[in-house]
């Protein structure tokens, strides 16, 4: 008994370590962002570090401080946290006894794996990091990174977010940048490719830019907006009929085999009456900041949506819904008739019912402790990116940037001065709102 009783309290004690960043947690770092306290943030992130990124959270780790870096403009930083983090995804591998672990206890037992609409910003961020520091050609080389991963992506996935239509665009304009105009031109046609085939899954079109005949003599300024905060998981739980659990536990999904406890309770019939299934869902975070225009030199130019991160998270949650389902729902039932047969056993060799309901009311509660929803993510990311391309006469140039609500009001400007601009050169621009 005593044996037990340490097993016991060892699997709520592991169970209780493994945790995600809190819901609150990320409306707090939410906030610090929105008021572009990035030390702050970074030190609060700093201080919940043991709490929120064990050792199989490294990869998220470094991208949620890296983005933190990269708004406070410290470019040496930046590029190490997102090299870190790259290392860490380039390295993961998927364990066994990971895979286990998700079908006996919960999907936190497993490292952080970046889904792929991540793992392509990643080269994105680094990449307009070296831009901002005048580094064009290890710029390029992140671009270059980026398209083959998604070549590598549309080659093994053929269905659903296969691409990153955004990624692709402003590899182009990075492979230009650098001269390098085949390969340009070849991103910018999977750009377009893209932009058509998820454009309506992923919430957005393809940018308009028109470029004038005597582009050559201007100069360009590319001005990137990160627009709000990603809409964040939070645990959810419901209840379904015994059946209907069977069902979703039965039915593995690609990559998951149907564990031995569950095809036993199929055949044995096992009868109850509800089964309660936790899984993550998105809330979303309200900003007062939706679209922005630039005023330069006389011209007024609005910004296009060229990147709905929020959709692409959520997009990215509904194809992995089955999966998630399935897991919870073979844990739910695995952990039901292990529970029932514990007790039967228990009820067979004493007499005291009181003991009984003790240990059910014991036994309800570690399956509820050890059922939580995996709500990790790289939530220090926007919601959206809005671009504009503006093309000017070479020198030394104010941008006039009003930002806009939902109904197209200013609700504040900002002026950047002395933006230089070279003839046949292009100046990259980033902005974020998160408020």
């Amino acid at each position: 008994m005593k044996k037990a009783r340490i097993c016991l309290l060892g699997l709520v004690l592991f169970c209780s370590a493994c945790a995600a960043p809190s819901l609150r947690y990320k409306k707090e770092m939410g906030r610090l962002i929105a008021a572009n306290k990035y030390q702050e943030a970074d030190e609060k992130l700093l201080s919940q570090r043991n709490k929120y990124y064990s050792y199989k959270d490294k990869t998220l780790y470094h991208l949620d401080r890296a983005i933190l870096f990269f708004e406070a403009g410290d470019a040496q930083t930046t590029d190490q946290l997102f090299s870190e983090a790259q290392t860490e995804i380039e390295s993961s591998v998927k364990s066994v006894s990971g895979e286990i672990g998700r079908l006996l206890i919960n999907d936190l037992t497993t490292p952080y794996y970046a889904p792929a609409y991540e793992q392509a910003l990643t080269y994105y961020y680094r990449a307009m990091n070296f831009l901002r520091a005048g580094n064009v050609s290890a710029a390029a080389v992140e671009a270059r990174r980026a398209v083959f991963f998604l070549d590598h992506l549309r080659g093994e996935k053929k269905q659903g977010y296969n691409d990153d239509p955004f990624v692709q665009y402003f590899a182009s304009l990075v492979f230009e940048s650098a001269g390098q105009r085949s390969d340009a031109r070849i991103a910018r046609i999977n750009a377009l490719n893209a932009y058509q085939r998820l454009g309506a899954k992923l919430n957005i079109t393809a940018p308009d830019f028109p470029v004038p005949a005597n582009a050559s003599e201007l100069g360009e300024i590319i001005f990137i907006h990160s627009v709000g905060l990603m809409p964040l998981k939070r645990n959810t739980t419901f209840q379904v009929a015994w059946d209907r659990a069977l069902v979703l536990a039965s039915s593995a999904a690609e990559g998951d085999t149907v564990a031995p406890e569950v095809q036993n309770a199929i055949n044995a019939g096992l009868a109850g009456n509800a089964v309660t299934l936790a899984f993550p869902e998105f809330v979303s975070v309200p900003y007062r900041v939706k679209s922005s225009s630039l005023e330069i030199g006389g011209q007024i130019v609005y910004t296009q949506k060229v990147a709905d991160l929020a959709a692409a998270a959520k997009l990215d949650l509904d194809e992995k819904m089955p999966g998630i389902l399935f897991r919870t729902a073979t844990r739910a039932v695995s952990r039901a008739v292990a529970s029932k047969q514990l007790q039967n056993l228990v009820s067979r060799s004493s007499d005291n019912d009181a003991f009984d309901q003790i240990l059910g009311m014991i036994i309800s509660g570690l399956n509820a402790s050890l059922e939580k929803a995996d709500t990790r993510q790289w939530f220090t990311l926007p919601a959206e990116l809005r671009m504009a391309r503006v093309f000017v006469l070479p020198g030394f140039r104010d941008v006039r940037l009003l930002l806009r609500d939902g109904y197209g009001n200013i609700v504040e400007e900002r002026v950047f001065k002395n933006v230089r601009v070279k003839r046949g050169g292009r100046m990259y621009v980033h902005f974020r709102t998160a408020y």
